[in-house]
């Protein structure tokens, strides 16, 4: 089993809404997914999508979406993203799955999959204190990611024993001048070997903090910036 992860699919088949109106790079987005995808993952791996999943306003809107997710190779964890406003509570998501037969998909959101040698933990994460635009209500949703990450983790700690944790954001746990959140702060708590996440697009790639930081290896893994292709996580 290999572990996989791209964020930000902003898939557009059941509304739409295509990506390629922000740019020539977004041309054809989904078709390109799907053909590297098949040539890159294999029925026994795992796929990891942080968030920004689908244009959908509600979940009906999505299937069409899902189900071009399900039909790719692997197993596929899910977790919330900004954009991801069909997401709704776990036991309905449970339910559309099951209804619509998506059984290679699973939803992250305060709890932990156990993936062979490692524990996959998350949450959707925030805007980050020392982000010019952060303001109260932001400080407000920012305290309760942190809360649900930590969730995520604790969740963690019973299986993990020798395990090493992957943790899967949405947001970066960084703000615009590279510092770290409190996000990597809760991180360090535990023992995270890698945080995977997505959101920033285009010239956002420059706020981008990868490689090793406290310990922790950070990978950004936007569909665009990966060129569409599934990126094959170190463990």
């Amino acid at each position: 089993m290999k572990i996989y992860a791209i964020s930000d699919l902003h898939l557009a088949i059941g509304i739409n809404k295509p990506m390629d109106i922000f740019g020539e790079k977004w041309s054809n987005y989904m078709e390109r997914i799907k053909k590297h995808w098949e040539e890159t993952v294999e029925d026994e791996d795992v796929v990891i999508i942080p968030g920004d999943i689908s244009w959908a306003t509600y979940l009906e809107q999505a299937v069409k979406d899902f189900a071009f997710i399900e039909a790719l190779p692997g197993k596929k964890i899910i977790s919330k993203g900004n954009h991801d406003y069909w997401w709704t509570t776990m036991n309905k998501l449970d339910q559309f799955l099951f209804g619509n037969n998506f059984p290679t998909i699973r939803f992250l959101h305060n709890n932990s999959f156990q993936l062979g040698k490692n524990v996959l933990c998350g949450a959707r994460g925030w805007k980050s204190p020392g982000d010019d635009d952060f303001d109260g209500e932001d400080r407000k949703i920012y305290q309760r990611e942190l809360q649900r990450l930590e969730l995520s983790l604790k969740s963690a700690v019973e299986i993990t024993k020798e395990r090493e944790i992957i943790v899967a954001l949405h947001y970066p746990p960084f703000n615009s001048k590279k510092e770290p959140s409190g996000f990597v702060e809760i991180m360090r708590k535990y023992p995270v070997r890698l945080c995977i996440y997505g959101h920033l697009h285009g010239e956002g790639f420059k706020n981008a903090v990868t490689g090793e930081y406290e310990g922790i290896e950070f990978i950004f893994v936007s569909a665009d910036y990966l060129k569409f292709k599934p990126q094959k996580l170190p463990l």
